[in-house]
């Protein structure tokens, strides 16, 4: 803060495609989410179980296509049903935010949140389609490949969730109007 007080620049940097920063909201005490039980946000901790099962599902994949042991493949398929199934009720979560909070629609952290989401989703669940009637076979190359760009993209939409958060202070304990001017 002494740096932004003394030059008149924001300390952090200011790229729109990636950065947004306001200065007004570094003074903000913050947006409570809009879905929360006693004042705690459920998003945060309803996105950890898809995060969770998503990850361990590239390591099986890969454990699978370096040692071909069926056990991994049957563990591969647990982890994408149990994914998908957890990510509906996170996503759900993190939609009411979107929708109900402007200052998530007015960042392009929000939008980009959203999207890679919706990838996440679909990618997922086409992941789990193809492995519905074909455990084993599904996984090399395609699913393996799926697994590896879920995660990827699960690392990309973790960082725009935490700029949410700790940059533009969204979803945390704060007595902030929901509607901004």
């Amino acid at each position: 803060m002494d740096t932004q007080q003394k030059t008149g620049t924001p300390p952090y940097p200011d790229i729109p495609a990636l950065i947004e920063n306001d200065e007004r909201e570094y003074r903000d005490p913050g947006i409570p989410s809009t879905v929360a039980v006693l004042g705690h946000p459920i998003h945060p901790l309803l996105v950890t179980l898809p995060i969770a099962f998503l990850l361990a599902l590239a390591v099986t994949d890969a454990v699978y296509w370096l040692n071909k042991d069926s056990f991994w493949a049957r563990a591969s398929f647990w982890l994408v049903v149990a994914g998908f199934a957890t990510t509906l009720p996170a996503a759900l979560t993190g939609l009411m935010d979107f929708l109900r909070i402007d200052r998530v629609r007015k960042r392009t952290a929000g939008l980009a949140h959203l999207v890679l989401n919706i990838t996440i989703i679909v990618l997922t669940g086409i992941n789990l389609l193809l492995r519905l009637n074909n455990v084993v076979g599904a996984i090399l190359p395609t699913g393996l490949t799926l697994s590896l760009i879920t995660a990827t993209l699960l690392g990309l939409s973790g960082w725009y969730g935490a700029e949410l958060i700790y940059r533009h202070k969204i979803a945390v304990i704060g007595n902030s109007s929901r509607s901004e001017p």
